[in-house]
């Protein structure tokens, strides 16, 4: 069972602190007002005494507690779970780092959230954990980051925009990206890890999340896109989002947990623009992402792309980072021919600010309005963003001032 917010020493344990995104994510504690007027109790925790203190002094003012952690310790995982009433974790590879502490979570009733993008990590996690979770009341919810937060909630957005003004379901969104920002070595860490460890027939299963039962009878209709395409819903070329992996899944597990159209489909993609120059570039994109998914399928040609990734740890500067964005168009379709269009946006390198945001906001909304979430306090399991959070969410990111929006119905 969940535990109540007087009975532990913290309200929230940020593992992972003291890696790239980690170090983002006390910040965003450190400078949130309302987290020390509503008296949060948070900590800092790693597998590095020696970092932990770097971090520490470099927010010295704001009042924190420091755990020492070691990821493969079950013991230091057990007495990190007890101590606290949420887990966000940073620490990828996750398949290397997270299993642990998801364990310990659930043994504990301690929810978690993190920002992995390894599906088959996920999947894993499903098999093991998801009915003794359900059953404790304990939310584990992974994909809490840019992978795969903008998906899933426009996929959910333009699901309840639907019903609310034509009382039918989506059987049909697609969502088209604009991105502007760059890579840390972690998420680079947990691609090749990914890689290496032979999951490539896993990470291409459309349907790799979903709940037993729920999996369509032509699966290949659901297919990652490939190949450039003028959508009209769009008015612009459209490419494969190299996110799309990742997301889809993402979406399609909370379209079955949520209920969604039996028939329900969702894709997502590159949005490259209009006219003859992004018609180019949209084939050109479908060609270096299918050569280039087959050739880090190669060892030699992954080794060499891991010698010259940003290592686990680094990423863009701070102008980088401050300088990138990402939209996130979409458009539902129901069985009848109604529509709805949307939009998530938001300033920020979407991999690393836009992450930060949307990961603390996560673990803040399972800290301070556990109530109010989908299914009430009692409600738990292998979640997703949309199921685990759901609206709760979509408002704190937009007080946060992230763009979340419907378009208001055409008169």
């Amino acid at each position: 069972m969940a535990t109540t917010r007087d009975s532990r020493k913290f309200d929230v344990v940020l593992y992972g602190a003291s890696g790239f995104v980690g170090r983002q994510t006390v910040a965003y504690f450190a400078q949130q007002p309302h987290v020390t007027a509503l008296g949060l109790k948070w900590a800092i925790a790693g597998r590095s005494a020696d970092k932990l203190e770097v971090v520490r002094k470099a927010f010295g003012s704001t009042p924190m507690g420091v755990l020492v952690a070691e990821a493969q310790d079950a013991a230091a995982m057990d007495r990190l779970a007890r101590s606290t009433r949420v887990v966000l974790s940073t620490a990828g590879p996750f398949a290397l780092y997270g299993s642990e502490l998801v364990a310990a979570c659930v043994r504990h009733g301690t929810h978690y959230v993190d920002i992995t993008g390894e599906t088959p990590w996920v999947r894993g996690l499903i098999d093991r954990h998801h009915e003794d979770a359900q059953r404790k009341g304990v939310r584990i919810i992974p994909f809490c980051g840019f992978d795969s937060i903008p998906s899933d909630l426009s996929a959910r957005l333009a699901n309840e925009a639907m019903w609310q003004r034509h009382g039918e379901a989506c059987t049909q969104v697609k969502a088209a990206f604009s991105i502007r920002g760059g890579f840390n070595g972690g998420t680079l860490a947990s691609l090749f890890n990914m890689l290496a460890s032979g999951q490539s027939d896993a990470m291409a299963d459309p349907f790799l999340l979903n709940p037993v039962g729920t999996r369509p009878v032509d699966v290949s209709l659901h297919g990652d896109p490939m190949t450039p395409r003028l959508d009209p819903d769009f008015s612009a070329w459209l490419g494969p989002f190299m996110m799309s992996t990742i997301n889809t899944r993402a979406v399609r597990r909370s379209a079955a947990l949520l209920g969604y159209a039996p028939d329900y489909s969702y894709q997502e993609y590159l949005r490259l623009g209009r006219g003859p120059i992004a018609a180019m570039a949209a084939t050109s994109l479908s060609v270096g992402s299918f050569t280039s998914q087959a050739a880090l399928r190669l060892a030699p040609i992954r080794t060499l792309a891991q010698k010259l990734a940003p290592k686990p740890g680094a990423g863009p500067s701070e102008a980088s980072m401050d300088g990138g964005s990402f939209r996130c168009q979409f458009v539902g379709h129901s069985a009848s021919g109604k529509t709805v269009r949307g939009l998530i946006a938001d300033q920020g390198d979407p991999g690393n600010r836009a992450t930060t945001k949307m990961l603390c906001e996560s673990a803040l909304a399972l800290a301070l309005q556990l109530d109010d979430l989908p299914g009430g306090r009692q409600h738990g399991g292998l979640l997703t963003p949309a199921s685990g959070l759901g609206d709760v969410l979509v408002q704190r990111l937009r007080a946060a001032g992230m763009t979340l929006q419907v378009e208001p119905a055409k008169p």
